[in-house]
């Protein structure tokens, strides 16, 4: 196996997860942020140049939905490959370790990112309001 088709193997998946994830802290944590620290003028300002993420927050719900989906198929993914035997060679069996153990922290990543983002979206509001 080469080692491209390796390390798209190992690490695709937990990679478009932890990038679904991102764009729940884009959405709905930024501006949260941008307000908590009297950004509002420079809010204002991005959401006149990228209206996207009016209509992405307005519809938070449907984005941290689709990106928890997203992470538990990439968990899903991982934990079926678990078990894949690496290649015999002893150099491409040494990166496909480092592959698998990579791919692990980026898919913990992702889902460390997506419960700070579903805190400060969901939790964090109902508290300070």
């Amino acid at each position: 196996m080469s080692k491209a088709k390796l390390a798209f193997r190992e690490t695709a998946a937990p990679t478009a997860a932890l990038v679904t994830s991102l764009s729940t802290l884009i959405c709905c944590t930024l501006p949260a942020f941008m307000i908590t620290l009297g950004m509002g003028a420079a809010l204002s300002s991005l959401t006149s140049n990228v209206p996207q993420l009016i209509w992405l927050s307005e519809r938070k719900p449907l984005v941290f939905g689709g990106s928890l989906v997203l992470l538990f198929m990439a968990w899903g993914v991982r934990h079926a490959t678990r078990n894949m035997p690496c290649p015999a060679d002893p150099a491409a069996a040494k990166t496909c370790a480092r592959l698998r153990k990579l791919g692990g922290i980026v898919l913990a990543a992702g889902f460390i990112v997506w419960a700070i983002g579903a805190f400060s979206a969901f939790i964090l509001p109902k508290l300070l309001g």
